[in-house]
């Protein structure tokens, strides 16, 4: 489940001052295990200063393509980010899990009208699911909102640019910067106003068949608001979290659990105490689970609930089906049963 495989680094090309899009080689003998489809990601895992660090990074290139390219912003205190921003560099090789994740592209025969909003580094994701719309069907179209602070600090911008001038008839970018005037550009940030100005202005004559959201959870929420009292139907909202807030109130929490884990086929079994988090209790153990951000967004450590019953802190990633049927997200989930067995293979 957690099994990372050594890819060499064919590339690190600088973005912006601030970020930088890595590539990776994909031996032919791994190919199958590193199919992905347009809008997944990657855990990355890397020793630094002596500590293992493992991060989650959305897929920016497209399905068709040989490579795997992920782009990485540098986040303050970030000690991968920092790292790969700063230290990684070409032919050096990293620890790699296989693609993972929901928030993805499906073609369909029939062509689709697509509307993506991204902020900051949110739009690595929406890059894989551009070109993936736009290929793999010549009636599709595509609209990108894309918010930044200014054009240089504006990830894959020359990329998008050239998708815009080779599809010019079927995808129409909108940039928004909040600290730049610039023409053709508008200024602020992705709010509902900018959501009404696409759906109820300048695209009123488009029906969307899905909207897919990217970037922090402000923003996500909003657009998502917006959406919704413009009467869009919630399976057609997709969005992905870089960042969460987060709030715990234990104090409904006492006693202990006991913990039955499946991973790999083999059964683990240990006494957690409710207050602390599902997976941080896995992992004191020495069991090797999937995870990768520890902070909700990523969804690497999905398990289901085979008996008992556990909530979770946050839940930004699940849906309302897919947690009838028994998936939680470990990072996020307190048991609250004195008997919690969880399986990781049954994803």
């Amino acid at each position: 489940m957690s099994t990372f495989y050594s890819l060499k680094v064919s590339a690190v090309r600088s973005l912006t001052p601030s970020s930088v899009a890595i590539s990776l080689q994909v031996p032919g003998d791994l190919k199958d295990k590193f199919r992905f489809d347009a809008g997944q990601h990657l855990t990355l895992k890397q020793e630094i200063d002596g500590k293992e660090v493992r991060r989650a990074y959305s897929i920016s290139s497209a399905p068709s393509e040989s490579e795997l390219t992920v782009g990485i912003k540098r986040v303050e205190g970030g000690t991968f980010s920092t790292w790969a921003n700063d230290s990684l560099k070409e032919s050096d090789s990293i620890e790699v899990m296989p693609p993972k994740g929901h928030f993805v592209f499906t073609s369909t025969e029939k062509g689709q009208n697509i509307c993506a909003f991204a902020a900051g580094s949110g739009i690595t994701p929406i890059m894989s699911i551009i070109e993936s719309a736009l290929d793999s069907n010549p009636d599709n179209t595509f609209v990108l909102v894309y918010g930044n602070q200014s054009p240089e600090e504006t990830m894959y911008r020359e990329k998008i640019e050239e998708l815009s001038k080779k599809h010019k008839d079927r995808f129409a970018v909108n940039f928004i910067y909040s600290r730049s005037r610039e023409e053709d550009a508008l200024q602020g940030r992705i709010d509902g106003s900018i959501v009404n100005l696409i759906v109820k202005n300048k695209f009123a004559d488009r029906n969307f068949n899905h909207f897919y959201i990217c970037g922090p959870e402000g923003m996500i929420n909003n657009v998502k608001e917006t959406l919704e009292k413009n009467e869009v139907a919630d399976d057609k909202i997709h969005f992905e979290l870089f960042t969460t807030s987060q709030e715990e109130d234990l104090s409904d929490l006492e006693g202990e659990t006991k913990m039955e884990v499946t991973l790999d086929d083999e059964v683990f079994s240990f006494v957690m105490d409710k207050k602390k988090i599902v997976l941080d209790a896995v992992l004191n153990e020495d069991i090797d689970a999937p995870y990768s951000c520890q902070g909700g967004v990523c969804s690497t450590c999905i398990a289901r609930v085979t008996e008992g019953k556990a909530e979770m802190v946050k839940n930004q990633i699940l849906t309302d089906s897919e947690i009838e049927e028994g998936f939680i997200l470990t990072c996020q989930s307190h048991p609250l049963t004195p008997t919690l067995k969880i399986d990781y293979d049954d994803v």
